[in-house]
């Protein structure tokens, strides 16, 4: 089992003829099943065309409709990118990872209303992707340091998600499925939405949700977990040093009104049942300490 996505997923790139497009989906395609997965490109430009044998149409639906896809993968530049979400929520696909980092917030608000009451889900932008280690990934984690096990892993962080993952290697602890669900103040799926899954999912034992300062996401999602959360999580927050009022990473990591602070969020979290760490070093001691348990 696994969360959002497994060896059946069918994923397109939109962006696929950029350089990174065409990196990460090389990179994507050579990682476990890849070349079952990745059956589509999508560049009006150059439709028609193939990359490396991935055929390339003119619209997400095109590539919906010719080659059964249902997740999209977007690597288009900050000013299309939300268009791009646009068109793949309008394609009526099932999943859109947004990996592009620096899309303006207008835009986004734009998109997040146009997707009221459609079935996609968001990952992202800003984000780092996802992966079901030895099944599939969607994304520029690196895949190798992944491999199949219990623990479920969700991050606004990118650099902290491959630090955890890397921390319950060296203990011997794979993962079910690791979720890099971005920054960005305006967003898709959030920890609790995550995390629900996770609850559900049977391959899942326990849970590192790691957060960062601004918001209250981790907050609202920690409260979740008290009430019904039925495996233990485990839980770090970024930006423990920053000085109030002052950007720490993410663009959505915003401290406001003395609320949203790293203290704050932890101490929510401990309240809430949550094991947490102050020690990014400490994620996968700290996850085993709790399996120990």
């Amino acid at each position: 089992m696994s969360i959002l996505i497994d060896k059946n997923t069918r994923v397109m790139t939109q962006g696929i003829t950029g350089k990174t497009g065409q990196f990460h989906t090389r990179m994507s395609r050579e990682y476990a099943n890849g070349r079952n997965c990745y059956v589509a490109g999508v560049n009006p430009k150059k439709a028609g065309e193939d990359f490396e044998g991935i055929p390339i149409f003119a619209t997400a639906k095109e590539a919906k409709e010719k080659t059964g896809a249902n997740v999209s993968v977007i690597y288009v530049p900050p000013p299309f990118a939300a268009a791009a979400i646009d068109e793949a929520v309008e394609a009526g696909l099932d999943l859109v990872i947004c990996i592009t980092e620096g899309i303006p917030v207008r835009d986004m608000i734009q998109t997040k209303y146009k997707m009221i009451g459609k079935k996609t889900l968001l990952i992202g932008p800003n984000c780092p992707g996802l992966i079901t280690p030895e099944e599939i990934k969607i994304g520029i984690m690196p895949g190798h340091i992944h491999k199949k096990g219990p623990i479920g892993v969700v991050s606004r962080s990118g650099t902290l998600t491959y630090e955890a993952v890397g921390q319950l290697m060296e203990l011997g602890l794979g993962q079910s499925s690791c979720v890099g669900i971005g920054g960005d103040p305006v967003n898709g799926l959030k920890h609790i939405d995550v995390m629900k899954m996770f609850n559900d999912d049977p391959a899942t034992e326990a849970v590192i949700m790691v957060g960062e300062i601004g918001g209250s996401d981790e907050e609202d999602c920690a409260r979740w977990i008290k009430a019904n959360m039925k495996k233990p999580v485990v839980g770090f927050i970024a930006g423990l040093t920053a000085p109030p009022g002052k950007r720490m990473g993410h663009a959505g990591a915003i401290i406001s009104g003395g609320k949203g602070t790293a203290q704050e969020k932890l101490a929510v979290m401990e309240e809430c049942g949550i094991k947490v760490t102050r020690n990014p070093g400490e994620m996968g001691k700290t996850l085993q300490s709790v399996l120990k348990k």
